[in-house]
């Protein structure tokens, strides 16, 4: 692992559903074709249901994978750790799910070679299989995070986003979810990545937005359709929260 290309981090959290689906069995297996070497970080967010038995078992039979196991505190923490652990010269973080394939990457990559720092995926307006309520209120929360923040973006929220190594371990220590205070426990849809992003462009890395593939596979939905509405609403107070931020001057150099 001295060369390590590629990082992959897949943060976990109650995912035995579709641990036992296979979604995981697609990273390792498209990653172990590729021409570079690669590792795949399971960032574990302290599961409760047999997610961590799965992978405890999973990771002794694929030399690929390391698995972190954490305490819970959420999305944002975890994918941190799991990047401040990763080898790659380029650190890609993605759902477990696999609601964007893994091969999906190959898109990605070329345009670091183009000058780019950062590339993410957009899932683009068809959104495959995504319940209608999801596709009306994205398209709403585009438009009003793209009032305050971000205009030149089209899809903030993707879960599939690639970084040089060195650009994510320079923009996640800088994040103020992680310095306010701010409860973030649970697998509620933040909008870490509408900071992550902003913080990016304030510190003058160049971002690159790729088309990609992604229809609904999460077999683990049913905690998280719940609180939907709630998650909604917390996600524009996080934008507010960035935008009062900045105003104040919290993400200058």
């Amino acid at each position: 692992m001295m060369n390590v290309f590629l990082s992959v981090v897949i943060p976990c959290y109650n995912e035995e559903e579709n641990l036992k689906r296979g979604a995981l069995d697609e990273v390792a297996s498209y990653l172990a074709k590729q021409p570079y070497e690669s590792e795949i970080i399971i960032s574990d967010d302290g599961s409760t249901d047999g997610s961590l038995r799965f992978l405890r078992k999973y990771v002794k039979k694929h030399p690929l994978l390391k698995l972190l196991e954490n305490k819970h505190a959420g999305k944002p923490f975890t994918v941190r750790v799991g990047i401040e652990k990763a080898k790659g010269k380029i650190v890609l973080f993605t759902d477990m799910d696999q609601s964007v394939p893994i091969e999906e990457v190959r898109k990605l990559l070329p345009f670091f070679k183009k000058g780019y720092d950062v590339v993410i995926g957009s899932r683009g307006v068809e959104r495959k299989n995504a319940p209608w309520y999801r596709k009306i209120i994205a398209r709403v929360f585009r438009r009003v995070r793209g009032f305050f923040l971000l205009s030149d973006i089209s899809d903030t929220q993707c879960g599939f986003k690639a970084f040089g190594s060195q650009v994510a371990k320079d923009i996640f220590p800088r994040l103020l979810i992680f310095k306010e205070g701010k409860e973030i426990k649970g697998w509620r849809v933040s909008a870490f990545d509408v900071e992550l992003l902003f913080i990016t462009k304030k510190r003058g890395y160049k971002i690159a937005e790729v088309l990609v593939k992604w229809e609904d596979k999460d077999f683990a939905l049913a905690d998280k359709e719940k609180n939907f509405v709630k998650e909604s609403k917390e996600m524009l107070k996080e934008i507010i929260r960035v935008k009062i931020n900045d105003l104040k001057g919290k993400y200058e150099k």
